[in-house]
């Protein structure tokens, strides 16, 4: 039976990304009332994403340092603080790009030491047994209120105001982080050994994942995933909002991200029989390949059920990869080492998502939206190769097996 701690986790997990839900919708709606132009839309989103490019090697090494606990509760309230400043600032009525841009980036430095820590933090609060059902139940719930809850209520009450919408967000932040302090207990890492500086710490994890074969496959997949969807969603509400072709409403838009979340939310139920009926290579090869549906739909048609259909089984997959890729990071990886390996994962992971924006605003503003979509598509399935020859299930037993041998 999962614990106390880890309830409380999942619980400030669930405000967290009911506060990201709503500001995922209100973010990209703000930007929509300062330009339409493909190229300075996307602008917003590469600031939002490029701190994982700079950021993600010095967060991972400061999760390996710090307490991670403490690291996520200091974020959180930072979140809101900053938040706060955008829901003034859009009450003033004074907000534009540059500002928009400004936390944008702020918000996302410190979504490289959250996402970091709490990925590092759950095997401190479980045992190893119960990482895939911990997983599965933290990511059914972040799922929840970031897809379910937060995108509808965001569509609701930009149009209500912008500033309740992103007041929201704050508050969401704000609880989030006081319940973070009832989970009682050290979680910073044992260091044995003289003091390191940071520089050799972060050499240290990017040597372990560079030389891991089926883990650097599987970050370079995720990379090419994260680009390719990346540079879908930087220009999708240009497409779907009116007067885009789809010509939908601002609470519209946020009611057909939920379609996502369907998909996910069934995944966390399945996912584990999925893995058994089909193998963890095999699931990994599925779930690589039929996100593909989501750019052709708005790609071939400017009707809603392609991509809301896309959306779904986009959703459903790239849930499975998550909770077998992350279970597997936390079972292959060193304790000391897995701040380090996590964000060097995400380096590659999630680096290439301010590469995905900029690259459709360019794309977007020379040959048009609908291109965004084929090369999105042409992305997605460069992967399947890569996952073909490299990762079986013979080499993930074998990295399951190296570990355990060594901390016994």
């Amino acid at each position: 039976m999962l614990r106390t701690p880890f309830a409380r986790l999942v619980g400030s997990s669930a405000l967290s990304n009911l506060a990201d839900g709503v500001f995922q919708v209100a973010l990209p709606l703000v930007t929509l009332t300062v330009t339409r132009d493909p190229a300075t839309f996307a602008v917003v989103t590469i600031a939002l994403r490029l701190p994982w490019l700079l950021f993600a090697l010095p967060a991972g090494a400061l999760a390996d340092r710090l307490d991670r606990r403490r690291t996520m509760v200091l974020v959180n309230v930072g979140r809101a603080v900053l938040l706060g400043v955008l829901a003034a600032s859009l009450l003033a009525e004074v907000h534009g790009l540059w500002l928009l841009c400004a936390l944008a980036f702020a918000l996302g430095a410190g979504e490289t030491l959250f996402d970091t820590s709490a990925q590092s933090i759950v095997p401190s609060l479980v045992p190893k047994e119960q990482l895939t059902v911990a997983n599965g139940r933290l990511y059914a719930v972040e799922l929840t209120t970031n897809q379910f809850v937060g995108p509808p209520l965001g569509g609701v009450l930009v149009a209500a105001g912008a500033a309740l919408a992103v007041g929201t967000s704050a508050a969401a932040y704000a609880l989030a982080a006081a319940l973070l302090l009832l989970v009682r207990g050290s979680f910073r890492t044992a260091r044995t050994g003289p003091p390191t500086r940071l520089r050799a710490d972060i050499a240290e994890g990017v040597r372990y994942l560079a030389s891991h074969r089926v883990l650097r496959a599987l970050a370079l997949c995720t990379g090419l995933g994260n680009l390719a969807s990346t540079a879908m969603f930087a220009v999708l509400p240009l497409y779907v909002v009116d007067p885009g072709p789809m010509g939908l409403g601002e609470a519209a838009f946020g009611l057909l991200l939920v379609a996502s979340a369907f998909g996910s939310l069934l995944a966390t139920l399945v996912s584990e029989r999925t893995v058994a009926t089909l193998g963890r290579a095999r699931t990994l090869l599925v779930a690589a390949a039929a996100p593909l549906l989501l750019p052709v739909g708005p790609a071939l048609s400017t009707h809603v059920a392609p991509l809301a259909a896309g959306l779904a089984v986009a959703g459903f997959w790239w849930m499975v990869w998550n909770v077998i890729t992350v279970s597997l990071r936390q079972r292959i990886a060193p304790d000391h080492l897995l701040g380090r390996v996590n964000a060097g994962y995400r380096l590659v992971a999630w680096g290439t998502m301010p590469i995905g924006a900029g690259l459709a605003g360019l794309i977007g503003s020379l040959v048009g939206v609908t291109t965004v979509f084929w090369v999105a598509a042409g992305l997605m399935l460069v992967c399947l190769p890569i996952l073909l020859v490299v990762v079986t299930d013979e080499r993930i037993d074998a990295s399951e097996a190296d570990l355990e041998s060594a901390v016994s």
